[in-house]
């Protein structure tokens, strides 16, 4: 069994959701530290397309004196509009996409709904995704498997308790994963090979790529599983 864990992304991008297409099973990473920057900064924020150019949707969180929370510990400041500005910009955004009106229903009614966990809400509309993009692939979370360890050991635990005898890594994986233990637990370690695919967008100027998967899949709807997996 090929197996697949990452952070639970907000709105994540087609990279994300090219690599949990490759897999038999896929864990959300919740019980690690939640990271606002970086190259793992990815988690309560993501980009869309709008007439100006990209524009950044970020969800507030509270992390006043949490600094070493994880990210399933990670609660959103529901203080702030910050649901209605996010919808109200997709709807601006894609709302004369060619096929908005037929994918948007199960993302504004998750945006209707109050949440209190970041990652319940990257949950949700993760799911919500794949859904969209046709694919069926069982979805567990780290924290109910119990998996512990850093780095390597982090992940050959994570495949042991899901019972997986592969792993694919994204291309990050490369600076600190160590095939060699990988090998001698006996799990085929693999990294991702992604190209960004160029498909026709709302706006026009210059392809924007790395938004949020839901570009692709506004601007061209039932297209969007073949147009990502052929990338």
């Amino acid at each position: 069994m090929l197996l697949v864990g990452h952070q639970p992304n907000y709105l994540p991008y087609l990279g994300f959701v090219h690599k949990i297409a490759q897999a038999d099973a896929f864990v959300l990473v919740d019980n690690v530290q939640f990271v606002k920057r970086g190259p793992f900064g990815w988690i309560h924020r993501n980009r869309v397309l709008t007439r100006q150019g990209p524009l950044w949707l970020t969800v507030p969180v509270l992390t006043k004196g949490k600094f070493t929370q994880t990210i399933q510990e990670t609660t959103i400041n529901n203080a702030l509009p910050w649901a209605h500005k996010h919808w109200r910009t997709i709807e601006i955004a894609y709302g004369k996409a060619r096929h908005f009106a037929r994918y948007a229903p199960p993302f504004a009614e998750l945006y209707a709904r109050r949440w209190e966990k970041l990652t319940d809400l990257n949950e949700a509309l993760i799911l919500a995704i794949l859904a969209a993009f046709e694919i069926d692939v069982p979805v567990q979370k780290a924290s109910a498997l119990g998996v512990s360890g850093k780095a390597t050991e982090y992940v050959i635990n994570l495949c042991r308790k899901a019972g997986a005898d592969a792993y694919l890594s994204g291309v990050h994986g490369q600076d600190y994963l160590e095939p060699a233990r990988f090998q001698a637990e006996g799990i085929a370690l693999r990294f991702q090979a992604f190209a960004h695919p160029v498909y026709p967008q709302a706006h026009p100027g210059a392809f924007t790529a790395n938004l949020s998967a839901i570009d692709l899949l506004f601007n061209c709807g039932p297209e969007s599983r073949k147009i990502l997996l052929v990338s």
